[in-house]
């Protein structure tokens, strides 16, 4: 079946799912690669990856496509869903013998609700959806594909789970994929090269997080990796095939989960001379930071999650504040960038954890860093904890262009607080003289930055005033009930 394979234009700017673990609008645009979406491409010829967001394609010029094709595979989101939605009905009605196929974490966790949602929806592959959709593009009946809800009958049905995939050196390089389909220079993160490539050396992740998406909805907690040698592999290839790439970023759960596959990975990558960034936890320690600085890495991003020890402890981040520290400084000492993500609205949190997290953050002094909002996806403990003690709210997580808003709140701290502390967070993180610094220092030496960081600069300002707005209007209109 000719098969194309959707990252829709939820919203527009909208880094919304096919591999974006926080499917939001960023305060400055930014876009990851449609990885999970490119290893079934990569198995059938005759297949297409749309990635619309990053390549500016709108929901008509979408729409209109799917006259071209056989079968449709939209990796969606929580955010995105209602959006997701009309867009398959439309397809349907541009092209009524199209299939339709939803994949993503809400799939995982509601798919009787999300085909009851909608007829357009022909049937859901729950978790990895690789091996599951080659399948159905090649013939084989859904009743005998694991994974997989449908309809027959007038009634929905759910086959058995099939596994995850566990031989990664078998599936094929979604880089080969990027070269075919995407436009690399297209996707831009603030804190990495441009332009960069993302990959995959392993998947799954056997840390415990209650917030986080992928493990507990889509790629599990197993923890499955390609050998050393493949990576290198691919990695030399992409070298070879993208002129002007600047940067690879491992965009593993985990990169450095363990010590011996990481030292492994560096001898490997250290030959072929080029730069790499990935994410990591704060439990590496000094020896594996150095290898990797010197086969090439050059940042990793850090989910540091707060600096307040109880709401460490409540989401089960199997890591210390001291711990964190002590990487931190092994990191600096050895030359390597980190960026720090921290979330505002975890379980447990107050004005005064918040305050704790912000001091934390000022001291391990990151050269960059991202503060998000708390969203509580259904499928992940802290959805079922939000929903068991009434914290969650009715409101949607986003606003009209996919931007986080909070649908939580807790006892003093409300959703107003919540957004206000985000913008309070980032004022006193990057209005530090050594932080203003370290900006002004890129922008005076290097013009392709300078430009990058004007834009980058007015889009967050941008979002800002929006936000104060949101902060106000909410205020008042608390403030509005209760003197009625």
């Amino acid at each position: 079946m000719r098969t194309l394979f959707l990252n829709p234009p939820s919203f527009e700017g909208f880094d919304g799912g096919a591999s974006s673990r926080w499917p939001a609008t960023r305060e400055i645009e930014s876009y990851w690669y449609p990885v999970w979406l490119c290893y079934p491409a990569g198995m059938l010829p005759d297949s297409k990856v749309v990635d619309a967001p990053p390549h500016k394609i709108s929901i008509q010029q979408t729409v209109a496509m799917a006259k071209d094709f056989e079968l449709l595979v939209l990796f969606t989101s929580t955010p995105g869903f209602e959006v997701d939605v009309k867009m398959a009905q439309m397809m349907k009605d541009v092209n009524s013998k199209l299939k339709v196929c939803f994949v993503g974490p809400p799939v995982t966790v509601e798919p009787e609700k999300v085909l009851q949602t909608t007829a357009a929806i022909d049937f859901v592959v729950r978790r990895e959806f690789d091996h599951p959709i080659v399948k159905y593009a090649t013939g084989t009946p859904l009743e005998e594909i694991p994974n997989v809800s449908f309809r027959r009958n007038g009634v929905i049905r759910h086959n058995a789970e099939g596994g995850y995939v566990e031989n990664l050196d078998a599936m094929p390089w979604v880089t080969r994929v990027y070269q075919r389909d995407l436009d690399f220079r297209r996707y831009n993160v603030p804190f990495l090269l441009h332009p960069f490539l993302s990959l995959y050396t392993s998947r799954g992740c056997p840390a415990q997080c209650t917030f986080c998406l992928w493990p507990q909805t889509h790629s599990g907690h197993r923890w499955r990796t390609r050998s050393a040698t493949d990576v290198a592999n691919e990695v030399k290839w992409a070298l070879e095939n993208f002129s002007g790439l600047k940067e690879i970023f491992f965009d593993d759960d985990t990169f450095n989960y363990q010590k011996k596959r990481t030292l492994e990975i560096c001898e490997k990558l250290g030959p072929l001379n080029f730069t790499w960034s990935c994410t990591s936890r704060v439990t590496t320690d000094h020896d594996t930071l150095k290898a990797m600085k010197e086969a090439g890495c050059r940042l990793m991003i850090v989910g540091y999650e707060t600096g307040d020890p109880q709401v460490l402890k409540n989401i089960k981040k199997g890591a210390t504040l001291d711990m964190a520290r002590r990487f931190t400084e092994n990191a600096h000492k050895l030359g390597l960038t980190v960026h720090g993500d921290f979330i505002v609205g975890l379980p447990g949190e107050t004005c005064e954890s918040i305050r704790r997290t912000i001091d934390f953050a000022k001291s391990l002094d990151t050269e960059t860093i991202q503060v998000s909002i708390a969203h509580p996806y259904p499928g992940t403990e802290f959805y079922d904890y939000v929903t068991e003690n009434g914290l969650i709210t009715i409101d949607s997580m986003t606003d009209e262009q996919g931007h986080q808003l909070p649908n939580i709140r807790y006892e003093n701290l409300d959703q107003a607080e919540l957004v206000d502390w985000v913008e309070r967070f980032y004022g006193e993180y990057y209005f530090r003289p050594r932080a203003v610094w370290r900006v002004v220092r890129k922008a005076i030496f290097n013009g392709e930055e300078r430009r990058r960081l004007y834009k980058e600069a007015r889009e967050y300002l941008a979002l800002r005033s929006k936000r104060k707005k949101f902060v106000r209007e909410h205020r008042a209109a608390v403030a509005a009930i209760a003197g009625e």
